[in-house]
C-alpha cells in the first residue's frame, strides 16, 4: 500500500452514519477523503469536522447515475461503498427504489471502480442476507434464503462483487455489518434504528416501543469495531483475506429486553427518573429475524480483527454522545 498521504479514499454514503464516522477516522490518519452522497438518508451535519480538513472533498451526487459514480471514483485507490437504502421495513413498503439503490447503484459503482483500475472494492454487506438460516453462530459460508427485499440486494452486492473479482480481476471485500450503532446514528424518522430511537424516547421519559416479547436477540456492533474491519479490509496484504465476506459484528448477542436495561441503566446516572420509564411491547416486525449472532473465527484469522467494543462500551460511549448531541 502507497503512503498514507498519497493514498485517496472514496466513500460512497459518506455523510451517513457509518459513513460519515469513516471519512472523519481517514482524514485523522492522513488519507485524503472523497466523499460521494445525494443526502437522502445523510446529513451535512455528520460531515462538520471533514469540512475543515483539505484533504477532504465532498462530491453531491447518486449512485443510481453511472456518471456521478465516474466522477467520484477519479484518482481514488480504494472505495469503501457504504450507499445504500437501509431498512427492511422501507424494503417492503417501497422494494423498487430499494432494489434502484442497492443493485442497480451498487452495479454503477462496482463497474466504474473497476473502469478507474481501483485497488480494491471494500462494500457494505449485511448480516439480513443470512435470512431463514438458524443455525447460530452465523458462519459466512452458511446463509439461507432472504427474508425482505432489501436482504436480498444485499445479497445480489455479494454475487456481483465475486463475479466482478473472478472476471475482471477487481479486488473485492464484503463486510457483513450486524447491527451496527454509535455515534452520529440518527434517532429521527420512520425508519430510525433502535438504539438511537430508544435513547431518545428515554431521555424524554417515553415509554420505548419494543417489537416483540423482547426475547429477539442481536450482535449489536459498536461503530469503532467497523472503522476497525474497514481498516483492515484496505490495508491487508493477505493475498487469501480478498475476494471474499467477513462477519463485522462483536461476537456476542443480547436481547431486546437486555439492550433496554442497558440503557435506562446508563441513562438513569444523568436522569434518574428514566429508571422508572415503562416498556410497550408491540406485535413482531414483519421481515425480522428472531437471532442474530456472528461467528468472527474468520475475520480473525485472516484480517487479525481485534474487536474492542463490547454491546455495554460501546453503548457507555454512545450514550454520552447522544447527552451531548440530542436536544431533552
Amino acid at each position: 500500500m502507497a503512503a498514507i498521504e498519497n493514498t485517496t479514499l472514496l466513500i460512497t454514503g459518506g455523510a451517513g452514519f457509518i459513513g460519515s464516522n469513516l471519512c472523519e477516522h481517514f482524514l485523522t490518519k492522513g488519507y485524503k477523503v472523497i466523499c460521494l452522497d445525494n443526502f437522502a438518508t445523510g446529513h451535512r451535519h455528520n460531515l462538520k469536522d471533514c469540512f475543515l480538513n483539505q484533504n477532504f472533498k465532498l462530491i453531491e451526487g447518486d449512485i443510481r447515475n453511472i456518471e456521478d459514480c465516474q466522477l467520484a471514483v477519479q484518482g481514488a485507490d480504494y472505495v469503501l461503498h457504504q450507499a445504500a437504502l437501509g431498512s427492511v421495513p422501507r424494503s417492503l413498503k417501497d422494494p423498487i427504489t430499494t432494489n434502484d439503490v442497492n443493485v442497480s447503484g451498487f452495479l454503477n459503482m462496482l463497474t466504474a471502480a473497476r473502469d478507474a483500475k481501483v485497488k480494491r472494492f471494500v462494500y457494505a454487506a449485511s448480516s439480513s442476507t443470512y435470512g431463514d438460516s438458524i443455525g447460530l453462530p452465523k458462519v459466512e459460508e452458511v446463509i439461507g434464503k432472504p427474508l425482505s427485499p432489501y436482504a436480498i440486494t444485499k445479497y445480489v452486492n455479494e454475487l456481483y462483487a465475486e463475479i466482478f473479482s473472478k472476471t475482471y480481476g477487481i479486488e473485492t471485500i464484503g463486510l457483513r455489518y450486524f447491527n451496527v450503532f454509535g455515534r452520529k446514528q440518527d434517532p429521527n424518522g420512520a425508519y430510525a434504528a433502535v438504539i438511537p430511537k430508544f435513547v431518545m424516547q428515554l431521555m424524554n421519559h417515553e415509554s420505548p416501543v419494543i417489537n416483540g416479547d423482547g426475547s429477539y436477540s442481536r450482535d449489536f456492533t459498536y461503530i469503532d469495531n467497523v472503522i476497525q474491519m474497514n481498516e483492515l479490509a484496505i490495508t491487508t496484504t493477505n493475498k487469501e483475506a480478498v475476494n471474499t465476506v467477513y462477519n463485522t459484528a462483536y461476537g456476542d448477542r443480547n436481547t431486546l429486553i437486555d439492550l433496554i436495561e442497558y440503557l435506562k441503566q446508563y441513562l438513569a446516572e444523568y436522569d434518574p427518573v428514566i429508571a422508572d420509564v415503562e416498556i410497550v411491547f408491540g406485535p413482531n416486525r414483519a421481515g425480522d429475524i428472531p437471532h442474530s449472532l456472528a461467528s468472527i473465527d474468520k475475520a480473525k484469522m485472516l484480517l487479525n480483527y481485534n474487536p474492542q467494543f463490547s454491546l455495554q462500551e460501546g453503548l457507555r460511549e454512545a450514550v454520552s454522545w447522544y447527552r451531548g448531541n440530542l436536544s431533552q
